[in-house]
């Protein structure tokens, strides 16, 4: 099936008992067992297996393309089991200088106190990537592609036959990109990681994370700690995330059509600084991401020529793009990354790594083009 019908049919069956074409919300903790230990189709406690669960797992692995889906609680829920099941104390990560601060405090404060090492590296620089592989082992490399907030590029099937040649995983956080947009297992990633709570859900209304994957062993390594562990979602999110991706597909073509205006327009502004968007031709990553992507996706970022301050001041002023943290929603939302998203990453990392104090981030919702436009200019106008 190609991918819109993917997006609608993968994992939903109508229900046997009634026939509703929708999948039901199984609100149940635990399951009448035919015998001790002899249960029906795997369902004995919902911690470790619940319908609609089932439904979401199928679907998610259906958009990606793998054989294996595995969903959670919250994004870094699933962060957290993919680098436990394959880094131990004593091992190192190596991961890009530039990604979500909750996936970076995340490794540091939590991984690194259990022994694991991290560093950081410029994953679009190839040649930065071999250099930080050969400089010791690695079990895993994490990327994020595009990047956050700055949306950089990396070419994930050159920098995965690199980690493969030096004996590392590569998993790929594809949240910014979506499955409708790229698809890291085909370019030779391990792992796909998504925070589901954004454009999968789409709606700003649940919090989830899913894990997509081929690898059979890994796969049960990785249910083994989502069922151990239990940072699973509940029916009710599950049902809602499958809501959600039945019209990721259409939400998706209008992020882009957006973002890209918006761009194109903020580029030639006199007010702003600097944008950051592959789909413009001068970004350093555009033919990469032309490449291996099939639009740039609804994130923008930008610097406003003049104080930090004066960013900050314009984050308030706008009344459509709504001040708030998260993306992906049908609605458009602005933020400034370095005090809100990524205020956990030092000021200094944070400057070295070209995110600028004043960087303020668009996630470009699905409302009628004009109104962002005209939205977008009343607050230049008072700043």
């Amino acid at each position: 099936m190609r991918f819109g019908t993917t997006a609608i049919h993968a994992g939903q069956r109508p229900d046997p008992t009634t026939g509703a074409i929708m999948t039901p919300i199984y609100c149940t903790s635990t399951y009448v067992q035919e015998y001790p230990a002899v249960v029906k189709d795997g369902y004995d406690y919902s911690r470790g297996k619940n319908p609609t669960r089932t439904a979401l797992e199928e679907n998610l692995a259906g958009l990606e393309g793998a054989r294996h889906g595995l969903s959670f609680s919250s994004g870094l829920a699933a962060i957290h089991a993919v680098v436990t099941a394959l880094v131990g104390p004593g091992e190192r990560i190596l991961c890009g200088n530039d990604l979500y601060g909750g996936t970076l405090r995340l490794l540091r404060r939590v991984f690194v106190p259990q022994g694991v090492r991290v560093d950081v590296v410029d994953t679009t620089d190839a040649a930065a990537v071999k250099t930080a592989l050969s400089a010791g082992p690695a079990r895993l490399l994490w990327l994020e592609t595009p990047t956050n907030p700055l949306l950089r590029i990396t070419d994930l099937a050159q920098v995965a036959r690199l980690a493969h040649a030096a004996g590392a995983k590569v998993a790929c956080d594809n949240t910014f990109a979506t499955p409708f947009l790229q698809n890291p297992l085909a370019l030779g990633c391990d792992v796909v990681v998504h925070s589901v709570t954004k454009y999968l859900g789409g709606h700003s209304d649940v919090i989830g994370g899913a894990v997509m994957l081929d690898d059979d062993d890994l796969a049960a390594r990785i249910r083994f700690l989502q069922f151990a562990i239990g940072a699973v979602p509940g029916p009710q999110d599950c049902f809602l995330v499958l809501r959600g991706t039945k019209t990721l597909h259409v939400r998706m073509e209008r992020h882009c059509h957006n973002a890209r205006h918006l761009a194109k327009h903020l580029a030639g502004h006199g007010r702003v600084r600097k944008v950051y968007y592959p789909g413009l031709e001068r970004h350093p990553g555009h033919a990469v991401a032309a490449r291996q992507m099939r639009d740039f996706g609804g994130m923008i970022s930008f610097v406003l020529d003049g104080s930090v301050e004066d960013g900050m001041r314009f984050t308030t002023k706008t009344r459509l793009f709504a001040l708030a943290e998260s993306l992906g929603g049908v609605e458009s939302l602005i933020e400034h990354p370095p005090s809100m998203t990524h205020a956990s990453i030092a000021a200094e990392e944070r400057r070295a790594a070209g995110l600028d104090d004043g960087l303020i981030r668009l996630s470009v919702g699905i409302e009628d083009l004009d109104d962002l436009l005209e939205d977008l200019e009343q607050a230049f106008a008072q700043v």
